[in-house]
Formats: C-alpha cells, sequence, structure tokens
C-alpha cells in the first residue's frame, strides 16, 4: 500500500493538482489539514480533497474558517486572509470540513494536524516531539501544521533526533524506533525552499519519501492578488519562507 500524505494546502490549488498529478493509480491519500486559509482557492481544494482522500483530520486554519476558532492567536495576515475565506467557503466546503477528526489513529499510524492530543502545538524543538512521543504508543506519526519537511527519530534508549528534508529524500523506517514525519507543506513551504512537499509511505517497503515539487507560484501570487489578500502571502510563496 502507498499512501500520499498531504497537509497545509491552503487554497493552493495550483499546487495542489500538480501533487496528484505525480500519483499513481491504487495510491491513496490523505490530508492533514489546513486545506484553506491563506491561498485563493478553499473551495476547489476542498472539493478535491473531498473526491480523492480516504482519510483526513482537521487544521486550525479549517477550524477557523468554518467555527471561528483561535482566530485571535493568528497574526493580522493570517487573520485577513481567514475573514476572506469565510466569506467565499461554500455550504458543501463547511459540511465537509466539519465531519472531520482532530486525530485519527489507524493500524500502520497516527494522523494528526499538529502533534497527538495537543492537536495544534508545533512540533519545532526536542522538548515538543518528546512532549509528542510521550502522548501516543504509535510508533509512528504523521504531522503537518510547521510547513517544514523533516523527521524525527526516537531511539530505544529514548534519544531523540532530528533530520530536515528540504530538498527532498528517502527514511527507511528501522523495528524498535518510532518517528514523527513532517510531510511539509503543498501550499506554503516555511523551510527556504519554495517547492512545495508531500510525502509518500510505503507501507511494504517501510520507506517514507519526501517529494519537492515545482508549480506555477506566479499564477497562485496572481490569484493573491486578485482577491485582495495581503501581498505578503503572495510574497512569501517566492522565497519559502
Amino acid at each position: 500500500m502507498r499512501y500520499a500524505i498531504v497537509s497545509d494546502i491552503h487554497g493552493n490549488l495550483e499546487s495542489l493538482k500538480r501533487a496528484m498529478s505525480m500519483l499513481d493509480p491504487g495510491d491513496r491519500v490523505v490530508c492533514l489539514g489546513d486545506m484553506v486559509g491563506y491561498g485563493p482557492n478553499p473551495n476547489e481544494c476542498v472539493a478535491l480533497l473531498r473526491e480523492l482522500c480516504t482519510h483526513a483530520v482537521l487544521g486550525n486554519h479549517d477550524l477557523a474558517a468554518t467555527e471561528n476558532y483561535g482566530v485571535e492567536y493568528f497574526n493580522d495576515a493570517a487573520r485577513e486572509a481567514i475573514s476572506w475565506t469565510q466569506s467565499v467557503l461554500n455550504d458543501e466546503s463547511r459540511a465537509w470540513l466539519n465531519t472531520l477528526p482532530y486525530e485519527l489513529r489507524l493500524p500502520e499510524f497516527l494522523l494528526v494536524h499538529g502533534a497527538p492530543v495537543n492537536y495544534f502545538e508545533y512540533v519545532l524543538d526536542k522538548r515538543t516531539a518528546a512532549a509528542a512521543f510521550e502522548r501516543t504508543d504509535a510508533p509512528l506519526i504523521f504531522i503537518g501544521h510547521t510547513h517544514i519537511a523533516e523527521y524525527w527519530v526516537q531511539e530505544p534508549d529514548g534519544s531523540i533526533g532530528l533530520k530536515h528534508m528540504q530538498y527532498g529524500g528517502d527514511l527507511e523506517l528501522e523495528d524498535g524506533k518510532r518517528y514523527i514525519v513532517d510531510v511539509g507543506s503543498v501550499g506554503q513551504p516555511r523551510d527556504l525552499n519554495p517547492e512545495a512537499s508531500f510525502v509518500m509511505y510505503d507501507t511494504e517497503r517501510k520507506r517514507v519519501q519526501w517529494i519537492r515539487y515545482a508549480y506555477p507560484i506566479a499564477e497562485v501570487q496572481e490569484k493573491i492578488r486578485e482577491a485582495h489578500l495581503p501581498g505578503y502571502l503572495a510574497d512569501r510563496l517566492k522565497i519559502g519562507r
């Protein structure tokens, strides 16, 4: 079984469609949330994910768009973008987003937007990675939220290591070790590589592969400006920050 695991699409339809075009028939699509917010095509992204996803969980921007929850913690650009998203989000998109769980445990892995139990916490250092491992017994945890492609590994002695996957690469899962896999962002990378990111997970080969890919950034930037969203949201796509 191969899973294509995407996260943080943020209304970036051009990037999402490019990612989906790289999949093989039979690949299962999984989404870790934040399908909307920031970007200009929230309904189109939700519609495509509704069609393709076998599993999905809720992100903080999805919850903010549907319930106005957590908006007080957003910066000015994010708050302005979520207000715009709320104004254009259709009933079908709202209804589907409202059906999604915060966390989903499957036999092979755990899916959550930010971190186990504390669903919207950022895993950004060894302290937060250790806390995330402690809150679940899942050997393999897939997350998004940070927009940074990387993974954390917990060795049998409890020590924790980190490896960035800024330019893609593979991870061969080893018995006795536990992993937190951050799949990066389809819609707004923030690891100084403007190429979008998602993960392919092959359950038989026990291999995780980060796919970095180009997409028409200029087209998305133009759409952001045409929607009168903050210009910063367009500019940051070019630098991956």
